[in-house]
């Protein structure tokens, strides 16, 4: 079962990224004060400023644990951020606010999410 949701997760990555709007981005996840990931990043565009960040290599995680990070903005300046496990698990992050001073970065309750 595990296999079969990350297989589903790899496609919607793969079908995703074959749209042709991804780009290379740098990007930064802190969590809970640790720095989970720093480099470059697949930035995949969503509706209305949302967002999806995976590894550039679309066979492997971004972390070890994280396969992908989502932003889905839900009003001006506000978002609620969920990664996907490498075990397929759609995991909810919490509500991030987009930061004033660093507008590439959406802050939560113990986490921060920036792609530049």
């Amino acid at each position: 079962m595990k296999q079969m949701v990350m297989v589903l997760a790899l496609l919607v990555v793969t079908t995703t990224l074959s749209m042709g709007k991804n780009r290379v981005v740098k990007c930064r996840i802190d969590t809970q004060g640790y720095t989970e990931y720093k480099g470059k990043c697949t930035f995949i565009p969503g509706a209305r400023g949302s967002f999806t960040l995976a590894n550039r290599n679309v066979n492997r995680p971004l972390t070890n644990e994280i396969s992908t990070v989502s932003l889905y903005v839900t009003s001006r300046g506000r978002g609620e951020v969920r990664g996907l496990t490498r075990n397929g698990i759609n995991s909810r992050w919490g509500q991030a606010k987009r930061s004033k001073k660093y507008p590439a970065c959406w802050k939560g309750a113990d986490f921060r999410v920036c792609a530049w």
